[in-house]
């Protein structure tokens, strides 16, 4: 029998976690802030030790599994000459190779059975987690399947579990080693060997919609690292040593790995609509844009939170055209100078919002309710930028709940409509006539 043993109540280490630590991932609903501290029973134990998760922790399950061996990335032979590729240019091939994997593994109409014992437990978990840390997120999977909605909850736990391990409470403890194992052990989950009920609900998910982690194997063991959930754990090896970026290519790939991914994982879950004329790769790059134009809003909301941690998630060289420099930042001087390039920063990020919108259309029915309230609440943020005069250094930008409550229902009739492609090819078809 699989233990289904409930983790304990978080311990005050938990609720002694740094209040200035944002959270480097943006799920599909960008959550907020983690929440420091327990409400009552619904957090797991908080862990002090170097190699765990810190708050999301949860018990072994069935005895956990046998450890792998390091994982190693194949180097360039000697002598060979290696020319950088443009970020872009490296995502769109992890785009396409995603949506080529979905197209050949399509998510029919099937009756899945309801999951029962261990696994029931296991997903309620996850939904907990998910109820703890993103209300909007667990509201808005309300109107999913079963299967999706428990689905999407098990994808938000593992992307939150990866991002504890830098911004958790044991950050300060982790090591490359602990991302390295962190990677081992997923490799143990799409295996089919889950440490525990958080790791089994992701064994579940995986083993039944077409998600991978697109791993090539020989007989030497080496491993060709390939999104996206490999590249989530690269983005925190990223956080681990890097705290400038020199520019937008830097960072367009640093938004990917932590947050652009989510997308890709998601997208199999959410199911693309039987009503939708798009290609599967368009589907994709809306998922894409919308991590990337969260993730985008985050940095340039957290501009001062970030600054007093040192880190400065802004292009270096745009600063410098702007007439710009690091101390600048560290100073917080709103200047006119500051307000132009931020102009720019955010016509940026909305330009990913636009090119969300494409794909968040074509998504199954059930599934278009918690992209579409994800992309106009985020969108709110920078509209709260511009309405402070752009100080983000002083000032945090935050949507009032008023118009937070205002957004669900709009983003509730857009889901409602049907996908642009099929208007569109509706459009063509009468111009025919």
């Amino acid at each position: 029998m699989l233990s289904t043993s409930r983790a304990v109540n978080c311990s005050p280490a938990c609720a002694r976690r740094s209040s200035d630590a944002p959270s480097r991932t943006t799920p599909l609903i960008s959550a907020p802030k983690t929440r420091r501290g327990s409400r009552g029973g619904g957090l797991p134990r908080c862990s002090v030790r170097a190699d765990t998760i810190g708050c999301l922790e949860a018990e072994p399950w069935g005895g956990g599994a046998p450890a792998l061996p390091g994982l190693q990335v194949a180097a360039p032979a000697p002598g060979d000459v290696v020319i950088p590729v443009p970020s872009e240019q490296r995502v769109n091939e992890v785009v396409l190779k995603q949506a080529a994997l979905a197209a050949a593994k399509p998510i029919t109409a099937r009756t899945m059975e309801p999951v029962a014992g261990g696994m029931e437990e296991a997903f309620h978990r996850c939904g907990e987690v998910c109820k703890e840390y993103a209300k909007t997120f667990y509201l808005a999977t309300q109107l999913m399947t079963p299967e999706r909605r428990r689905a999407i909850w098990a994808i938000y736990v593992w992307c939150r579990r990866t991002d504890e391990l830098v911004d958790g409470p044991n950050a300060s403890h982790i090591s490359a080693l602990a991302l390295d194992r962190w990677e081992s052990r997923l490799e143990d989950i799409f295996a089919g060997r889950p440490y525990d009920m958080l790791d089994a609900s992701l064994a579940d998910t995986v083993a039944n919609f077409p998600v991978d982690i697109q791993a090539r194997h020989d007989l030497t063991r080496v491993i060709e690292i390939d999104p996206p959930f490999r590249d989530m754990i690269e983005g925190m090896r990223m956080d681990l040593k890097k705290s400038r970026y020199r520019t937008f290519d830097e960072l367009y790939l640093y938004c990917y790995y932590v947050a652009g991914t989510v997308g890709l994982m998601s997208v199999p879950v959410m199911g693309i609509s039987p009503e939708s004329k798009a290609k599967t790769e368009t589907v994709y790059k809306g998922a894409l844009a919308l991590g990337l134009a969260n993730q985008l809003t985050n940095i340039l909301r957290d501009v001062g939170e970030d600054a007093r941690r040192g880190r400065i998630y802004l292009p270096l060289d745009e600063l410098e055209m702007a007439g710009l420099s690091e101390e600048d930042i560290f100073n917080g001087r709103v200047t006119d100078e500051w307000r132009s390039f931020m102009r720019g920063q955010i016509a940026r990020a909305r330009s990913f919002f636009r090119e969300a919108e494409e794909g968040a259309t074509e998504l199954n029915q059930e599934s278009r309710w918690p992209v579409w309230a994800s992309l106009l609440l985020y969108r709110q943020i920078l509209d709260e930028i511009e309405a402070n005069d752009y100080n983000n250094f002083t000032k945090r930008a935050y949507v009032p709940k008023a118009k937070k409550l205002m957004a669900l229902p709009k983003a509730y009739l857009r889901s409602l409509m049907l996908p642009s492609s099929q208007t569109l090819s509706q459009r063509q078809y009468s111009s025919l006539l």
